[in-house]
């Protein structure tokens, strides 16, 4: 991210009216590796073909801030390696983290990784690493340190259906489990911002968060996302869950966070009213069905929609209610920009 877009992301997040609506977009190895014209498992296996793909990103699409920028991860594997899971990778497939157990009851056998050693992190650390001066030669830097939540790792660990059924049989355990995945995902985020002192953003996936109704989100999910984007002093806290997002909503500014990215589902005035204006918004036309599978016409209609049903605009970031998924095309994107442009 160039200081330019990082200065819009900032007056986005801080709710200035701003000439022209910022775009972004979350892309990661769901779409960048088949839109750039390779494999996944080249994606994540060569350095230089991961940030290719980034920069060719970057330069199709000069009007777009692409979150966090840059992302180095594994998939779905990234965290849950680092406390032993399998990890499967395929050629062209997204990779998947197997379960280490199957009930809460035995949570108490897991301990806490090591982020500078356990897992794909160092690789992933190392990566950025090796790319770092690369990016700053393109103007960029690197802003965002990132990390899915404690609830989406439990839940890879565990098994999800395993794992919302043990916070109702077990909830002493289940808080244990939590507390132990909070602690590391602080040390694994205070890492990335030792690393890279250009870091002034804290970039948080949790979509399980949206399984939960309101007393559980309180008890399980609301105190260790608090300490999560409390754990430094940032700028930029931002929080992503396309599953259901109007349970989490009102406590969002609570608990600290300032940009939320949230399901197409949700209309996007709806959703500005929940966060009562205290915090910015990242989204929201449908990723998939209309940014990905539909018609550059039907994309710039739904854009204009969107648009439609806000009379502030102050505080959005346009967008899909997601991350860009698997084969959105060029031109999908090119007519959403297009769109926003003028409006």
């Amino acid at each position: 991210m160039t200081e330019k877009e990082w200065k819009i992301l900032l007056d986005a997040v801080n709710g200035k009216a701003l000439d022209e609506m910022p775009i972004g977009f979350i892309i990661d190895s769901p779409w960048t590796p088949g839109w750039a014209g390779m494999t996944t498992l080249d994606y994540f296996s060569s350095e230089q073909m991961w940030l290719e793909a980034n920069f060719k990103a970057i330069e199709t699409f000069p009007e777009a801030i692409f979150l966090p920028g840059f992302w180095s991860e594994f998939g779905m594997c990234t965290e849950p390696s680092a406390f032993g899971t399998k990890c499967s990778f395929e050629t062209n497939a997204l990779p998947f983290a197997h379960p280490i157990i199957n009930d809460i009851a035995n949570a108490d056998n897991i301990s806490k990784p090591d982020p500078t050693k356990d897992g794909l992190l160092p690789f992933m650390l190392n990566r950025l690493k090796h790319a770092q001066k690369q990016i700053e030669r393109k103007g960029h830097a690197i802003r965002f340190a990132v990390a899915r939540g404690p609830l989406n790792i439990a839940s890879f660990l565990l098994g999800t259906t395993e794992f919302l059924t043990g916070i109702k049989i077990d909830p002493e355990k289940a808080n244990r489990f939590l507390d132990m995945i909070t602690d590391f995902l602080i040390d694994w985020l205070n890492l990335q911002m030792d690393t890279f002192p250009t870091i002034d953003g804290i970039f948080v996936l949790d979509d399980i968060v949206g399984f939960l109704g309101e007393p559980d989100f309180i008890a399980f999910a609301k105190p260790r996302l608090q300490k999560i984007f409390n754990c430094r002093k940032v700028n930029v806290r931002f929080f992503h869950n396309d599953a259901p997002g109007l349970v989490c909503a009102p406590h969002l500014a609570e608990v600290g966070i300032n940009l939320f990215n949230f399901s197409h589902e949700h209309d996007i005035a709806q959703m500005k009213k929940l966060v009562g204006n205290k915090v910015a918004l990242l989204g929201n036309i449908p990723p998939r069905d209309v940014l990905g599978a539909g018609t550059p016409e039907q994309v710039a209609q739904s854009a204009k929609d969107m648009l439609g049903r806000l009379s502030d605009k102050r505080g959005i970031i346009a967008s899909c209610g997601g991350g860009i998924p698997q084969n959105v095309p060029t031109e999908n994107i090119k007519a959403f920009i297009d769109t926003i442009r003028k409006k």
